[in-house]
């Protein structure tokens, strides 16, 4: 079973949110990174790209797969994590300690469309 983190937002598509304050740290989740397997690439935005609810704003590959990364939430990207460009496998290792990209926040009031940790964990379950 993937382990789900409490006190994070998840998406349908398998992407967390962490929020502090008002900057949301995105990444893939447990579960994603293991129906993918051996992550080998992330392609990743720009700093200052604006990311928008529900669209995608990079993929990740693996042996088996390529999968777009879809942004739960929308806003400017302040930063993505550049350690991913050399070492991608970094998401096989620790999915949650290893955020894709760094959001300020244009809407919270989206974060109330996401699940939270048990409801997340029932819709893999059902997956």
């Amino acid at each position: 079973m993937a382990t789900v983190k409490e006190g994070l937002y998840y998406s349908e598509s398998h992407e967390y949110v962490k929020v502090e304050g008002n900057i949301g740290y995105i990444g893939i989740t447990d579960y994603a990174q293991h129906a993918l397997g051996n992550v080998v690439y992330v392609d990743l935005p720009d700093v200052d790209d604006e990311v928008t609810a529900g669209e995608e704003f990079g993929a990740v590959e693996s042996v088996k797969a390529a999968s777009d990364i879809i942004s739960p939430v929308s806003g400017t990207i302040i930063e993505v994590n550049e350690a991913l460009d050399d070492e991608p496998e970094l998401l096989n290792k620790d999915a949650f300690g290893n955020w894709i990209i760094k959001v300020e926040l244009s809407d919270k009031s989206e974060l109330d469309g996401l699940m939270d940790a048990k409801a997340y964990e029932a819709f893999c379950e059902n997956a």
